[in-house]
């Protein structure tokens, strides 16, 4: 076998090995969500909704890998999406003071700003809000991936 050729295998094989740890780190988070709460749920939520914003796909930094779209709604104790996230792995939901649409704003803003749980569905979701936390103090949620520090989407909502 020449050295080319052997060159041209080990590179097939690094490749194709690349491409299943990527399809892998995409596909797994969809495979292991749990169920998507159901409409009937986010809509008694948005009954009791303080507050509403909307995720659009159109924020500067989504993308069609990294994106929200659809309607949020916020009260004291809870916030309820109901639409769409890309699928992707270790969702936090935060709340901020301002609103922000680039991971660079984000890191920026992060310590002005509180965590308020794991988002774990890509198909409506719902996050229970901490007694510590008053999304009233706050004007935007925000989904972050905090694995890959990516910016997922935002929706301003007061």
């Amino acid at each position: 076998m020449t050295a080319n050729r052997r060159l041209l295998l080990v590179g097939s094989h690094l490749f194709a090995l690349a491409l299943g740890f990527a399809i892998g780190i995409y596909a797994l988070p969809i495979l292991t969500a749990p169920e998507s709460p159901d409409t009937d749920s986010i809509r008694s939520a948005a009954g009791a909704a303080q507050f509403t914003g909307i995720f659009r796909r159109d924020l500067e930094d989504s993308d069609p890998l990294h994106y929200g779209d659809g309607t949020l709604y916020v009260n004291r104790d809870l916030i309820a999406f109901e639409g769409r996230l890309a699928p992707g792995p270790d969702y936090r939901l935060y709340l901020s003071p301002e609103f922000v649409e680039t991971e660079d704003a984000f890191e920026a803003l992060k310590h002005t700003m509180v965590q308020v749980g794991h988002v774990f569905t890509f198909e409506n979701f719902m996050v229970e809000v901490p007694d510590s936390i008053d999304p009233a103090q706050f004007t935007t949620a925000i989904v972050w991936c905090e694995s890959f520090g990516q910016f997922i989407t935002a929706a301003a909502y007061r």
